[in-house]
Formats: C-alpha cells, sequence, structure tokens
C-alpha cells in the first residue's frame, strides 16, 4: 500500500463533517476560481447576480460568503488563503482571478476565457500540481467582450486563443505545485517559462489574505498579519493560531517586496464613499500597476503579497518557492527551502507516481493511464469551501444595511433552514461554483476510488439537515434551491459502498433513512395525478424539450416518461439497499423492501397503462394533459425516452429463494404480480436459465420493448455517434419536431454543439451533444441487462450493420467510444480539441486536458463549461471499469452475508 493510500485509508469516516477528520484535510484547494456573480454575494433587489457584483468590481470589493483565486489553497474552513496573481507589465489589473463573460455578455451564456489545467492531485493534497498559460501582450478583456457581444447563437464562441493572444509563442507557462511535509507544513513552488522569443518581464505575487469575517458582525476579531523581516510574515489568527509565511530569494538572490493592504471594501471606487481604509483590498493591485500609495507603509494587514520581478530568457523557466507553517520555534528561514524543499516535493511526487500506479489497470494503455490521473486529479481540486446560510443572506448581518424587502420573497426564500458550511465537490468552480444534487452523485462516484470517505461524506452530507428542506427536497442548486433535480442519490450511494468494497453498511443506512424522506417528498409532491407518472420539471436535462418543462407555457400538465423512469430508478435502488441492510442485519423486517417493489410495480404498470411507449418509433415519450383533458404525446426523439430502461434489477436465484423464506408477505407479492410460476416466467423472457442457476429480470422496460428501443438507441442516424451516445437523436438533423397545443407552436432540432435558444440562460444545450452522465448510467445498465441475458440475447450494433454482439460487448464498446474522447486517434488528434490547432499540435498544450460538460454531436470537440471534470471525471471510473478494476453493485450485494431467517 502506498503512502497516499494509508493516508486515505487513515481518514475514516467523514459523516460528521471535516472538522472530524484527518489532520491532512486541514489545507487543500478549497478556494473558489470565481465568487463574483453568484447567488450568495447577490444583494440587489431584482436577484440578477451577475450584474451585482461584475468582474471588475472582483478586486475591490470584499466577499461575504468565500473567496476567489487562481491556484488557491486555504484551510478547511477557509479563514486564510494562499493562491497566485500575475502581471505581464501590459494589463490594466492584476491577474488574481480568472477572467470570464457573464450569461448576458457571451453569446452562449457565461463563459470562461483562460487556459488552465488541474494536471495532478492526491486526496490528501499532499501534492498538487497546476498550469497556467498567461499572455504577454494585454490581456483582451475588451475584444473579447465585443466580439462574443457581437456574435449570435448560431456563431461559435469567441475564444482567447482566437483573439491572436498566444501567436508566436509569447506567452508565460506558469506552475504552482503544492507540497506537505506535514498536515499543517505546506511547500508552494512556482515556475515560470518564458515560452516566446525574446526575453520578458512578469511579475509574480504570491499572495495570502484572510476572508474576511470581521465586517458582518459587531466586535468579531480580527486577524493579523505583520512583515517580520524582508521575506517572512507572521500570521496571527484567533483560531488558526499564530503561523508564518516564508519567502525564498529570487533569482540571483534577489530579495522580493512585502506588499500589505486590508481585505476591505473599496467604498471610494465602487460606491463614492468614505473610504473604510486607505489600503483596501485592491490596494497591491493600484500600487503595482499605478504606483499608487496603497499598500500599508507600517506592512501589515490581512491581504499580503510577495512581490517578485522576474527577467527571464526565451525559454528559460525560474521557480519561486514559499512555505506556510506553524511559527517556527527554532529552526529559522534559511531551514524552510535548500535540500528540505526539494526533498519534500521530489518525495511526494514519487507517492503520487505509486498512488495512481496502483489504481491504474495494468491492461490500460499510457493514454488511458494519463486521462484516468488527470481526470481524478481535476475532480479533487474541483473541492471548495462552500457557505452559505440562507436566513443570514435573507435578513442581512447586523453590522450590514438590511437587504432589499423583495428579498423576503425572492429566491430560496422557502429555504431557511440550509445552512452550509462545508467543503464540497463543485461541477466546474468557474462556471458553476456550487454545488448541484445530482452532478454531486457523479462526482461521489469517481471519488469513490480514490477517497471513498469523502464520497461518502459529501451523499450524507446532501441529507443532513441543514441541507434537506423539513418536508424531504433535497436542495438542486443555489440558483434555485427548490428546482427538481433526478434522484440518483440511492443509485450513488449503492455505487460508492460497492467501489469501497461492500463492507460500510452504517453509511448505507445512514443516507438510507434520509432519502426515504425524500422518495415520500417525490411521491407525495411529484405526482400530481396520483396515478404513478411523475413530473419533475426539467429534472436537469435543461433545454432537451420544445418548451420549458419546469414553467409549461400552457396550462395542464406535463407527464414525463423521464421522472417516470427516475422514479422506477429510485425505487430499485431504495429496493436494493433494503435488501443489502436486512441480510447485514441493519433492518429487522422486510417491510421496506416490500415497499419499494410495491412502488415499483405501481410505475411499471403505470407506465404501461398510460401510453407514455410508442410502439412504432420504440421509445418512450412525455405526454402533455391540457386543462380541457386531450392528451398530446411530446414525440421528440431524446434521452427522455431511454432514461425508463436505467430501470432495471437482475434477481437471481439463491436472492430470490432467500427472500421467499423470510417472509410470507414477500412470497404474496411475488404471487400477487405474477412472479412466483417460474414456468410461466421463462415463457415470457422474464425468467432465464436452470434450475440452481435461474434468474428473475425486473424491469420497466419489457423483454419484446427492450430490443426495439435498443435498436434506436444503438441506430448511428439516431442516438449512436462515433463517441457516445447524443442527448437527441440525430433524426431532428432533418425533421425537425413540432408541437402545436393551445395556441402555442414550438419547435427542436437537432443541434450537435451550443444551442440556439435561450432557455435556460441559454448556455446548456441537450439538443444533440454527448453528456457523461447518461452516457455512464446507460453503461452500467447494460452490464445489469447481460447480467440477465448473459450469450442468449444478442442485438444488432450498430442497427443495420447485419452485427449482432451480446450486451456485454456493445457496453465495452460504448466505454471505448467515450474513452477515445480524449486519446489521441490514428491522425495524432484528440477529438475533445475539436479543430484547435495549438491544443492538437503544440508540444506545451496537446497532453492538458480539460474535461468538458459536454462534447459536439458529430465530433466530440468540447463544449459547455470548460473544466466540468465533475460528471465527466467519471471517464475515470471508466476507464477502469472497461479493464475489469470495477465490481457491479449487485455482485457486492449478493456477497453480503445473509441472517438468519426468522422463524
Amino acid at each position: 500500500m502506498s503512502a497516499e493510500s494509508e493516508r486515505v485509508a487513515g481518514f475514516g469516516r467523514l459523516e460528521d463533517g471535516l472538522r472530524q477528520a484527518s489532520d491532512w484535510y486541514l489545507w487543500g484547494p478549497y478556494v473558489s476560481e470565481r465568487q463574483w456573480g453568484t447567488v450568495r454575494e447577490d444583494y440587489s433587489a431584482d436577484g440578477e447576480a451577475w450584474n451585482y457584483l461584475p468582474h471588475d468590481h472582483a478586486r475591490s470589493q470584499a466577499y461575504r460568503w468565500g473567496e476567489d483565486g487562481l491556484a488557491g489553497f486555504c484551510d478547511v474552513e477557509q479563514r486564510l488563503c494562499l493562491s497566485l496573481a500575475l502581471w505581464n507589465g501590459r494589463d490594466p489589473i492584476l491577474k488574481e482571478r480568472a477572467f470570464g463573460l457573464t450569461g448576458a455578455e457571451g453569446n452562449h451564456g457565461e463563459d470562461v476565457k483562460e487556459y488552465w489545467w488541474y494536471l495532478d492531485a492526491l486526496p490528501s493534497h499532499a501534492w498538487n500540481r497546476w498550469r497556467y498559460h498567461y499572455p504577454q501582450a494585454a490581456f483582451p478583456y475588451d475584444d473579447l467582450r465585443v466580439e462574443n457581444g457581437r456574435r449570435g447563437k448560431y456563431d461559435p464562441e469567441y475564444e482567447l486563443l482566437d483573439t491572436g493572444a498566444f501567436n508566436g509563442d509569447r506567452y508565460w507557462i506558469t506552475e504552482v505545485h503544492y507540497g506537505k511535509a506535514d498536515p499543517t507544513d505546506l511547500l508552494m513552488a512556482i515556475t515560470v517559462t518564458n515560452a516566446g522569443p525574446e526575453a520578458g518581464t512578469l511579475h509574480v505575487l504570491p499572495t495570502a489574505w484572510f476572508r474576511n469575517t470581521w465586517s458582518w458582525d459587531f466586535g468579531a476579531p480580527k486577524p493579523a498579519m505583520v512583515a517580520d523581516g524582508p521575506t517572512a510574515v507572521t500570521v496571527e489568527h484567533p483560531f488558526l493560531g499564530t503561523l508564518e509565511l516564508l519567502a525564498d530569494a529570487g533569482p540571483g538572490g534577489t530579495t522580493p517586496t512585502l506588499l500589505f493592504c486590508e481585505n476591505e471594501t473599496n467604498t471610494a471606487r465602487l460606491f463614492s464613499a468614505e473610504p473604510v481604509t486607505p489600503y483596501p483590498k485592491d490596494g497591491i493591485n493600484d500600487h503595482v500597476i499605478h504606483g499608487a500609495p496603497t499598500v500599508n507603509p507600517e506592512q501589515r494587514g490581512t491581504k499580503c503579497a510577495v512581490w517578485y520581478q522576474l527577467e527571464v530568457a526565451p525559454g528559460a523557466t525560474v521557480e519561486l518557492r514559499l512555505r506556510l507553517r506553524p511559527r517556527a520555534t527554532a529552526a529559522g528561514a534559511g531551514a524552510a527551502f535548500g535540500k528540505n524543499f526539494d526533498r519534500v516535493m521530489a518525495g511526494r511526487r514519487a507517492e503520487a507516481d505509486e498512488f495512481y500506479a496502483e489504481l491504474t489497470p495494468r491492461t490500460a494503455s499510457a493514454g488511458e493511464a494519463m486521462v484516468m490521473r488527470q481526470a481524478f486529479g481535476g475532480l479533487l481540486w474541483s473541492k471548495q469551501f462552500y457557505y452559505y446560510d440562507v436566513s443570514r443572506w435573507l435578513d442581512g448581518d447586523p453590522a450590514q444595511p438590511v437587504p432589499p424587502a423583495s428579498r423576503q420573497s425572492g429566491r430560496n426564500a422557502r429555504w431557511r433552514n440550509f445552512n452550509a458550511f462545508d467543503i464540497m465537490s463543485m461541477p466546474d468552480k468557474w462556471e458553476y461554483p456550487w454545488f448541484a444534487a445530482w452532478d454531486l452523485a457523479f462526482h461521489c462516484v469517481a471519488l469513490a476510488h480514490v477517497d471513498p470517505a469523502f464520497a461518502k461524506y459529501q451523499l450524507v452530507l446532501l441529507c443532513r439537515e441543514w441541507f434537506q428542506h423539513p418536508n424531504g427536497a433535497l436542495p438542486a442548486y443555489e440558483w434555485d434551491f427548490s428546482d427538481v433535480n433526478p434522484p440518483v442519490q440511492a443509485w450513488a450511494a449503492l455505487e460508492v459502498f460497492a467501489i469501497d468494497g461492500g463492507h460500510d453498511f452504517g453509511f448505507l443506512s445512514r443516507v438510507f433513512d434520509k432519502l426515504l424522506v425524500n422518495f415520500t417528498w417525490w411521491v407525495n409532491r411529484e405526482d400530481a395525478g396520483g396515478n404513478n407518472l411523475f413530473e419533475g420539471g426539467f429534472l436537469g436535462l435543461d433545454n432537451i424539450g420544445p418548451i420549458d418543462r419546469s414553467h409549461l407555457p400552457v396550462g395542464g400538465t406535463l407527464e414525463q416518461s423521464d421522472a417516470t423512469g427516475w422514479m422506477a430508478f429510485y425505487a430499485m435502488a431504495m429496493g436494493s439497499i433494503a435488501v443489502a441492510l436486512y441480510w447485514s442485519g441493519q433492518r429487522p423486517g422486510t417491510d421496506l423492501i416490500l415497499k419499494f417493489l410495491e412502488h415499483f410495480a405501481a410505475i411499471t404498470d403505470a407506465i404501461d397503462g398510460q401510453e407514455l411507449w410508442d410502439e412504432q418509433d420504440g421509445l418512450f415519450y412525455d405526454r402533455l394533459l391540457t386543462p380541457d383533458g386531450e392528451a398530446v404525446p411530446v414525440q421528440v426523439r431524446s434521452m427522455v425516452g431511454i432514461i425508463p430502461m436505467l430501470a432495471a434489477a437482475v434477481v437471481d436465484e439463491n436472492m430470490l429463494d432467500r427472500a421467499l423464506m423470510v417472509s410470507k408477505r414477500f412470497a404474496d407479492y411475488i404471487e400477487r404480480h405474477g412472479l412466483y410460476d417460474r414456468e410461466k416466467l421463462a415463457q415470457s423472457g422474464l425468467m432465464r436459465g436452470k434450475p440452481g442457476t435461474q434468474r428473475l429480470l425486473l424491469s420497466v422496460v419489457g423483454v419484446d420493448r427492450l430490443e426495439k428501443l435498443f435498436s434506436k438507441l444503438f441506430d448511428e442516424s439516431e442516438f449512436l455517434s462515433p463517441y457516445g451516445l447524443r442527448a437527441l437523436s440525430a433524426y431532428h438533423r432533418d425533421h425537425p419536431y413540432e408541437l402545436d397545443v393551445e395556441g402555442l407552436h414550438a419547435t427542436i432540432d437537432y443541434e450537435p454543439a451550443e444551442s440556439t435558444t435561450n432557455m435556460f440562460g441559454g448556455n446548456s444545450n441537450w439538443r444533440g451533444p454527448i453528456w457523461f452522465p447518461l452516457n455512464y448510467l446507460i453503461c452500467t445498465s447494460l452490464d445489469r441487462y447481460h447480467r440477465f441475458f448473459d450469450e442468449d440475447l444478442t442485438i444488432e450494433y450498430p442497427t443495420g450493420s447485419g452485427r449482432r454482439l451480446p450486451l456485454d460487448a456493445i457496453q465495452r464498446d460504448l466505454c471505448d467510444r467515450l474513452i477515445s474522447i480524449f486519446l489521441p486517434g490514428p491522425d495524432g488528434r484528440r477529438p475533445c480539441f475539436g479543430g484547435v490547432e495549438m491544443l492538437q499540435t503544440d508540444p506545451a498544450w496537446k497532453d492538458n486536458l480539460v474535461f468538458s460538460e459536454y462534447f459536439h454531436g458529430d465530433n466530440a470537440a468540447g463544449l459547455g463549461a470548460a473544466h466540468q471534470t465533475g460528471w465527466t471525471g467519471v471517464i475515470a471510473d471508466v476507464i477502469r471499469r472497461r479493464h475489469g478494476m470495477v465490481r457491479s453493485v449487485g455482485d457486492v450485494i449478493r456477497e453480503v452475508r445473509p441472517r438468519q431467517p426468522a422463524g
């Protein structure tokens, strides 16, 4: 076992929070990349968060709820932050945070306009590696705003590379490496390479600052940083104690300059009001850029930068070193660097190599190993301190003005119970620097391979009483906690349980108890007709339909095949957990097993009887019930019609016999639903195998319908692309769907890249691209179906090819298609980089991966959020699963040691 594996194993159970975890969690990459423009920082009357605190104000306004920065690290409560600032000598501002466009500025919604990569990380954050490319010419802020503002929905986005900012290789390659000598001794190495043909000057300002915790309450203690010589800073904090930030000399022994200001709002600049301090948050910026007297000459404050001015020859690399640790009692600053520093950094990097060597399947290629490691690295870098007390946000702080009255009836006003103060896994730390409930489930499945304790902590956290609403709803995301995401948490809990070895029944039991409440909320809240056909709105699929499914433009109810399929999927997952808990002795009876089987059967009957299935098309469709009683099928060929196939489970003969032994009610249930006569079941196709090895299929989609659905799904002119499954069928490329109802006309066609509609902000597109979450779920469901059919069922794959394959071979091919998105093809080009030549061929760029939000439906070019290392990060799981390194949930549950049957 590697040193890192031992550290991770030592983390133990984190269900009560990171404060009870190993000390190795104390420092990590928990700093957001964008705090401006978020709901938490919005105190406007109209709720327009992007406008209230824009990028231009970010350097000058003290944040209330969190901090942002480049390559940021902080303690677990974000009391003290450490990150990087740069200046090329030409920009109008320091590069302290990543720049991007707001939802209104981007022609496809908000979009970051920078290039950085998460190249490596360990779960303990004993080693983290980050890379950034910074133009040597003035950063084209205005050009990016103006040109993207000029372009429309049918135009591509105008990116930083398109501006010519990197022409002639005139840019700086900056890497930040973090290593820990021990849990509280943090080393920071910054390497700067001049990629250009000429010598140049770069200002490098590693920056430490306190999150502002003192401006919101009267009498709150204020920490301080004070210079202690030319290259040392004493850090005094009432909770962190006394620390020291040490800076090594620059090239040639040059001494950097220490600059101090306060993390306080520049009220004069933003509001034309009396200044709070002559040295505000942007004081270091103004001093470096303009020479303004805005840094404290007494060299003390709550924000400090170490200012290095580097002259770097073309092609040369310079390294800078800093160290943050508890105040040394014996060793001086000189002992902080040199061979000791080298030994720690080299040792931690070697431990990372060993850790990932353990995780890499022996049959994986070197390319797959690199993709897997960078995907895990991105997930681990995407942890963020997330603080949001809704009651405090609604009512305001004692030492600040009262928020506008409109806030009391506005966004999240019904969620006063919500009070987050935690480290959470973000979908994307720039575009989505807030948790999303169903995204988080996929993060946890991938994270379970490297940090199962943290993965379990995330799933438990979402269900804690300060997250889950008293009515049982789970918060969706901060723009609207009341929106409804697919209920995938039970499935994720099972996967995490299995990946972790299938032994932590305490975790499974704790999640199960809270999800019982959420399941009941779904049944009571999202089944308007009481007929087991469910609603739920957009369900995370945003603009996949011709109308906004969350806010119907006509009256009536939309009975959704995806919501109904998700609920069957939810019932099956909860039933599986109930079985595992019963057999392990964690639950005393079978009532809950029966409850979820009953729900599953009722949903199956409803989806059969209410005409959601279209026999001719071989798909499920939503059905719009208008106020006058008309039932209008919404015949869009999309993943909405595929989701019901996810709800499937295989019960082998041993499991069935054990279940029948423990309860007469269970036997009655089996008989009542026609599942007891094994001869008839065999004739129907629902029971297969010889006596002793028989297995039963429980599925929303009957065997006869399954082949039709697969025929549609695996058709290359419909869903199957060379790189995975499209969210919307390519059939609609030439056959747009039109909906006419109640005087409304709406249409939808196949859009393989960015969306041309403003629905959901115009920055999310389920109308053709390849998305990982549903591709992943379909791959895992094929495994369950294959376990039932074995080699007895073959499907023409691709449809029309004349080649028939068993489902496990199809699953492997789908996994290979997904993996190939990130690997160089026969032409040496990675599909995910599309037609961007520098990304494809330049040695400084071509091996640095991002895991985009979604991918072009025809050529797999990365689209959407550039660092969506959340659910796209499950590619790491796909690689391990593809090479046989992941056991199925069914296999793990079957091995649970059974309790003795009652009576």
